[in-house]
């Protein structure tokens, strides 16, 4: 959904589906994937050979703030996950299709999700529209706002 507040369209299937890799959207979605494999899964072979890549790819800068995101996330995520902190029920309740069709609740952390009753999952669904089309709107306002702090600070 990030992607949606700066007006983007991504295909999400290449987070877990092989086959979709290279359909994304995402500038550099083969290397970043790497990394991100790399960090969670792989050796210090596969993670020197997957930083080189993003290196290559995306420049000194856009390769620390990859490293960045990744490590952030992957920190994020182990607390959650030990700490057994559910997804908060209206993201469940927005993301229960989404977690469906890419196959989410399949993994072991997904049990620190409540289930999202029938009814809930149709309100979901029915307010991802919404959603997706207030991203946008808001991240503009974000971006503007941001944009008029930085002005004053100059000031």
């Amino acid at each position: 959904m990030s992607g949606e507040i700066e007006g983007e369209r991504y295909d999400v299937h290449a987070l877990t589906d092989a086959g979709a890799a290279g359909r994304s959207g995402v500038p550099h979605e083969r290397e970043l994937l790497a990394l991100a494999e790399a960090v969670v899964e792989g050796g210090e072979r596969e993670l020197a050979s997957a930083r080189a890549a993003a290196l290559a790819a995306l420049g000194p800068e856009g390769f620390v703030a990859a490293a960045a995101v990744a490590g952030q996330f992957e920190c994020m995520d182990r607390i959650a996950d030990a700490t057994g902190t559910p997804l908060d029920p209206p993201l469940a309740a927005l993301s229960a299709g989404m977690r469906a069709e890419l196959g989410l609740d399949a993994f072991p952390s997904a049990a620190n999700t409540p289930r999202v009753s029938a009814p809930l999952r149709l309100l979901g669904r029915a307010l991802a529209p919404l959603a997706r089309f207030l991203m946008p709107v808001l991240g503009a306002r974000a971006r503007r706002s941001a944009a008029r702090s930085d002005a004053d600070a100059r000031r």
